[in-house]
């Protein structure tokens, strides 16, 4: 698996504050005693601190789903803790997309898209270059995607697929008005892994997903 991000606390959080959302982030929700043993206190610290986090919205408790037994409290990010990670300058994007399309039509806004797609395809294709099997082209796009902030993270399953997951989504404003941008990087993702590989995104964070996941099965 590639090496976690790694964020700079904020100077009006603690480093321990900001290890629990970046986990819960990366790793989605997980108790208060799950979270102590991750970060390597307790459950009681742990729950000390997203009670802090709480009262300042970025995180919530809910019952664990699904559970026997003794209901299980579990923290998850709200939507303003998502937000406490960078979104790429988003409401200028926003309204730059907009401000595009508004004024100079669909069309222009397609050869913008197509134009970011081009450039960042030939950007990826240099940096994976001489890296002959699936797993190292993986890794090195995973590290691409995380130098660029989507968090992003990779392992094999046991059938034998890998699965690429972006934690993060530093243009989601800007996908949110323009989808194009994702079909598009579903595309680059399929053209620098090769025509030997299927590529599905089973996740979608548009779609409501907690983070983006895409499936690599070699064909």
């Amino acid at each position: 698996m590639s090496s976690d991000p790694h964020e700079k606390p904020s100077r009006s959080m603690n480093s321990a504050a900001e290890q629990l959302l970046h986990l819960l982030k990366m790793r989605g929700p997980h108790s208060a005693s799950e979270l102590g043993e991750l970060v390597g206190t307790t459950g009681e610290n742990a729950r000390q601190q997203l009670g802090k986090l709480s009262r300042q919205g970025l995180v919530t408790q809910r019952a664990r789903p699904g559970g026997v037994g003794r209901p299980v409290s579990e923290w998850r990010l709200t939507e303003a803790g998502h937000d406490h990670f960078p979104d790429a300058h988003a409401e200028l994007a926003a309204k730059l997309i907009i401000s595009v399309r508004d004024t100079l039509g669909p069309g222009a806004l397609d050869r913008l898209v197509e134009a970011r797609e081009s450039e960042t395809l030939a950007l990826y294709r240099r940096e994976l270059a001489g890296a002959d099997s699936l797993r190292e082209r993986v890794s090195r796009l995973a590290r691409i995607r995380t130098r660029e902030g989507y968090m992003a993270e990779w392992w094999k399953e046991e059938d034998g697929s890998l699965m690429l997951v972006e934690n993060h989504c530093p243009i989601c404003s800007a996908a949110r008005t323009c989808p194009a941008f994702c079909r598009s990087e579903l595309q680059i993702f399929r053209a620098v892994l090769g025509e030997r590989v299927c590529v599905e995104r089973t996740d979608h964070v548009l779609s409501g997903a907690r983070r983006c996941t895409y499936r690599l099965t070699p064909r």
